[in-house]
C-alpha cells in the first residue's frame, strides 16, 4: 500500500478540489497515451516528449496559479499546458502544425504557447526556459506585482551553465521564480548518478545560490500540492525565490526514438515495474475510493468524458488547415 493511499481526505482540501484533481491527471494521460500513434502515422512533425508519470506534478501545482502568473517549461510541456487549462483542441492542433494550434502550428510539441493564461511557452533547449523565467520573475518584481513565475525543466538541465547563472541571479536579485526540477531520475537515457557529481540538488541550489528549497515526492497529487500551497503563499508575501525539487518517474521512453529495446540500456524492467506500483493516477484513484471521496463509477465516468475530449482532439487537429506559407512573415517583428 502507498502512502497517498493510506492518508485520510484532507479536511482543508474541498471535494470538488479532489477530483479536478483527478480529471486532470486523467486528461493528461489520456492525452498523451495516443500521441506515439500519431506521430508514428506522420501526423505530427518535429519531435515530441511525453508526461506519463509526471502527472501529478502539473495537477498538484499549476492549478495554484492566480491571473499575473507566469510560467515557462521545457519540450516536455504538453501535461504543463492542459493543467493550465489550454484547450486540448489547440495542444494536439499545434502538436499536429495546424493552423488552429496554440502557437499557429508553427511551434509543435515542444513550444506551446498560452499567453492568455501566463504561459510563455515551452522551450527545446535543455534548460533554455531557466533564464527567460529570471527574466520574466525580474519584470513581476520591477512592476511591484505579488504575482511569481514557474518554470519547469528535468535533471538534465541542473548540468547546464546558463542554469546555474540564471540562479545565481535570481538569488542574488530576489526574484520571484519558483525553479521546479522535476527530476525523473534520467537525463535522456544517463541516470543521475552518472551525470552529477551532486545528486543532491537542494543542497547545491540552497548552499550555492541562497535560495530557498526543498524536495516532495512528486509522485503524490496531494503532497505536490500541499507544499505548492505553501510555497506560493511565501513567495507572494516575500517576493523572493524558490527551488522545489520533485521526485517523479516517467514510464515510457524519453522520447519516440527511446523505444522499449533503447530503454534496456539504461534501466531494467525490474525497474518500471517497480515504480509502476506508486502510479500517481491509480494510487490517488485508490484513495479517493477507500477514503469515500469518491466510487469508482464517478472516476470511470471522468476518465471517459477525458477520453472523449482526447478524441475530439485528435479530430479537430487533423481536419483543421496547416499554416499558410504567408504566416512565416507573421510574428517576427512587433510594434513597440
Amino acid at each position: 500500500m502507498t502512502k497517498v493511499a493510506e492518508k485520510e481526505a484532507p479536511a482543508h482540501i474541498k471535494h470538488e478540489t479532489l477530483l479536478e484533481l483527478m480529471r486532470i491527471m486523467l486528461l493528461i494521460r489520456r492525452f498523451e497515451e495516443p500521441c506515439d500513434k500519431y506521430y508514428r502515422a506522420g501526423k505530427m512533425g518535429g519531435y515530441v516528449h511525453y508526461y506519463i508519470g509526471q502527472e501529478a506534478i502539473a495537477a498538484g501545482l499549476i492549478p495554484l496559479m492566480i491571473p499575473g502568473d507566469t510560467m515557462l517549461a521545457s519540450y516536455r510541456d504538453h501535461g504543463h499546458a492542459l493543467a493550465l487549462g489550454t484547450e486540448p483542441r489547440k495542444v494536439m492542433a499545434e502538436l499536429f502544425g495546424r493552423a488552429t494550434g496554440a502557437a499557429g502550428g508553427k511551434g509543435g510539441s515542444m513550444h506551446i504557447f498560452d499567453m492568455a493564461r501566463g504561459f510563455l511557452g515551452g522551450y527545446g533547449i535543455v534548460g533554455g526556459s531557466v533564464p527567460l523565467s529570471v527574466g520574466a520573475a525580474f519584470a513581476l518584481k520591477y512592476r511591484g506585482d505579488k504575482n511569481i513565475c514557474s518554470t519547469f525543466f528535468g535533471d538534465g538541465a541542473m548540468q547546464q551553465g546558463s542554469v546555474h547563472e540564471a540562479m545565481n541571479m535570481a538569488g542574488l536579485y530576489k526574484v520571484p521564480c519558483l525553479f521546479v526540477l522535476e527530476n525523473n531520475k534520467y537525463a535522456m537515457g544517463t541516470s543521475v548518478e552518472r551525470h552529477s557529481s551532486q545528486t543532491d540538488f537542494v543542497k547545491r541550489v540552497t548552499n550555492a545560490y541562497n535560495i530557498q528549497g526543498e524536495s516532495v515526492d512528486g509522485m503524490d497529487v496531494l503532497k505536490v500540492r500541499e507544499v505548492s500551497e505553501r510555497i506560493l503563499k511565501h513567495m507572494r508575501e516575500t517576493g523572493e525565490p524558490y527551488f522545489l525539487e520533485a521526485l517523479c518517474y516517467r514510464y515510457v521512453g524519453h522520447g519516440y526514438a527511446d523505444n522499449a529495446q533503447q530503454q534496456k540500456f539504461y534501466r531494467t524492467e525490474e525497474e518500471i515495474e517497480a515504480q509502476r506500483k506508486r502510479d500517481p493516477i491509480d494510487t490517488f484513484r485508490h484513495f479517493l475510493v477507500s477514503t469515500g471521496a469518491a466510487t469508482e463509477k464517478q472516476i470511470d465516468d471522468i476518465d471517459d468524458d477525458c477520453k472523449a475530449i482526447v478524441a475530439d482532439a485528435i479530430e479537430f487537429a487533423d481536419n483543421s488547415p496547416f499554416p499558410s506559407p504567408d504566416s512565416l512573415y507573421e510574428n517576427v517583428f512587433t510594434d513597440m
